[in-house]
């Protein structure tokens, strides 16, 4: 079994930056802290309680103690200590709840069963209970001083200096305690205790069972938590959580403003029909895509070694979700131009209001304020049919609308755009690609929501950045990653949560993307409550 060596100078990840990454949500950073702090802490559990089974259950509620508490640990290099203390308590709450309860001791590891194929046989890791029951009577006599450097010295496989760095005593210390300790053990229990301490460490299957309990959620970091850096991180993933779940909500907000919009405009029950279809198969197929991530986002935390070839899956369904969009919507605007124009022809009588009329004046607002010969607003109120050009205007709304400041509709082009597909400088919408990009999938130079492409990039459950990436699930990027999924040459370390706190920005940055997406609503709104009150009347 390969484990970490916690002595300084030998361990690859410092306490700290492991507890970093935990703070993260990364469970395999979380899991190297058990996997180096397991033994000493069931080494002194049992030094106490005297009983294996009992050893193992309170360093495991120590450990799930631990990750739930993790932001509340001020000092993260301090972790050894902390753990310990948390150990302390819950021998202690042990002990007065034995008291009441003199029946006790009489379950034992009843779980490892399942992962006995990891470790060694049951029959040669297991310790029948006659020898537990000889065991703790000849260690029960030494005293605690003693007794816990003995316990740890034959489960540490007599490692002097490993005793003395878990219980903060000098070598010579320990080799004094050791010596006086064997002393008083009767030296004919002596080879006994020695090979049973020895069969008694715990390893993978303890591991595994503490990672198996852990909470699905990483561990809050609390504004005491683990230094300047980590408590602005935590400050700032706070806001991004917030951010990438608005811009997700913006653009199925938007998505069905716009439904309710068609419906207002339609005039024949086909054309209403066509609304309904092509909507629900659009927001089916964006709900589909997070709900896919999300249950990807399950696995690859639930089954962590495999978690890569979740992350593979999840940019395979994002990028393809990418692709479909701008290819859809296109189809879709196509097809409803075709309708009106068919159902026009069909039926006449229904198209008989001025502004139903094919190219005509009141079917649109166009305001007489222009600058440069462009108008301030130009919105197209009814459906479009087959020929009909694009809204353009500084203001622009309609199926097709490019605006030179602002504009909404299924495909908008503007500096400020809001749409199905949005394209400009900053773009909300079921799929935005712009400088600053936010929508359930944003694509840009930086990029907020549900899934998100960028140069950095931040989602609530996929993150593909090409310098950075951040959120609450995959986060994948060659420099820097943060999330409970990271792959970078920096996931989840010091030099992520730096990059957070000095390059990234601060928490404003983030209150500014949760301000733009409501923002964005407001003229859509109004869009929709003058597209109802010129063409809703008219509705069959």
């Amino acid at each position: 079994m390969n484990t970490q060596n916690d002595i300084p100078g030998i361990s690859e990840a410092s306490d700290a930056s492991l507890v970093v990454a935990s703070l993260g949500g990364d469970r395999q950073a979380f899991g190297n802290i058990v996997t180096r702090y397991q033994r000493m802490l069931c080494s002194v559990a049992y030094s106490n309680l005297g009983n294996l089974a009992a050893s193992e259950d309170v360093a495991q509620d120590t450990f799930i103690e631990a990750w739930k508490k993790l932001g509340s640990l001020k000092e993260p290099e301090k972790l050894k200590s902390w753990l310990c203390g948390i150990l302390r308590f819950k021998i202690s709450h042990r002990r007065r709840k034995e008291a009441r309860q003199p029946v006790s001791g009489a379950s034992e590891l009843e779980e490892a069963g399942q992962f006995a194929s990891e470790e060694r046989g049951v029959d040669e890791s297991a310790m029948k209970e006659e020898e537990q029951a000889l065991l703790w009577q000849a260690l029960e006599k030494v005293p605690e001083n003693y007794r816990e450097p003995l316990v740890l010295f034959y489960r540490e496989h007599r490692s002097i200096e490993h005793v003395a760095y878990e219980l903060d005593l000098t070598e010579a210390t320990v080799k004094q305690r050791l010596s006086r300790g064997r002393k008083m053990l009767q030296e004919r229990m002596m080879g006994f205790v020695e090979d049973a301490l020895s069969r008694s460490t715990p390893g993978r299957v303890f591991t595994a069972s503490v990672l198996a309990s852990l909470p699905a959620l990483a561990p809050p970091a609390k504004a005491a938590g683990v230094g300047v850096v980590t408590v602005k991180a935590a400050s700032w993933f706070k806001w991004l959580g917030l951010a990438t779940f608005l811009a997700s909500v913006s653009g199925f907000i938007s998505s069905f403003v716009a439904i309710r919009t068609n419906l207002d405009q339609s005039r024949t029950p086909l054309e209403r029909r066509h609304v309904v279809k092509t909507s629900v198969l659009f927001l089916g197929i964006a709900l589909g895509m997070v709900a896919a991530l999300f249950l990807l986002r399950w696995a690859g935390i639930k089954w962590y070694e495999q978690s890569g070839y979740f992350a593979v899956a999840s940019q395979v369904l994002v990028i393809s979700f990418a692709l479909f969009m701008p290819i859809a919507t296109v189809k879709l605007l196509r097809d409803s131009r075709r309708l009106r124009s068919d159902e026009r022809r069909r039926h006449p009588e229904l198209f008989k209001d001025p502004q139903d009329q094919a190219g005509s004046v009141e079917g649109e607002y166009r305001s007489k304020a222009t600058l440069f010969g462009v108008p301030l607003v130009h919105a197209k109120l009814s459906l479009a049919s087959e020929g009909d050009t694009p809204a353009f205007g500084w203001i622009a709304a309609g199926d097709y609308a490019y605006g030179l400041l602002f504009a909404w509709g299924g495909v908008a082009i503007a500096p400020i755009s809001v749409g199905i597909v949005s394209v400009g400088l900053l773009t909300c919408g079921a799929m935005g690609l712009g400088i600053f990009a936010i929508g359930t999938l944003g694509v840009g130079v930086l990029a907020v929501g549900a899934a998100a492409i960028g140069i950095q990039a931040y989602a609530s459950l996929s993150a593909l950045g090409w310098h950075a990436a951040a959120g609450g699930g995959f986060s994948i990027a060659r420099e820097y990653a943060l999330g409970a999924l990271p792959f970078a040459k920096h996931a989840n370390d010091e030099a992520a949560h730096q990059w957070i706190s000095e390059v990234a920005g601060p928490s404003s940055q983030m209150m500014v993307f949760i301000l733009i997406s409501f923002l964005v609503l407001v003229p859509v709104t109004l869009y929709a409550k003058v597209v109802r009150r010129r063409m809703g009347k008219s509705r069959s």
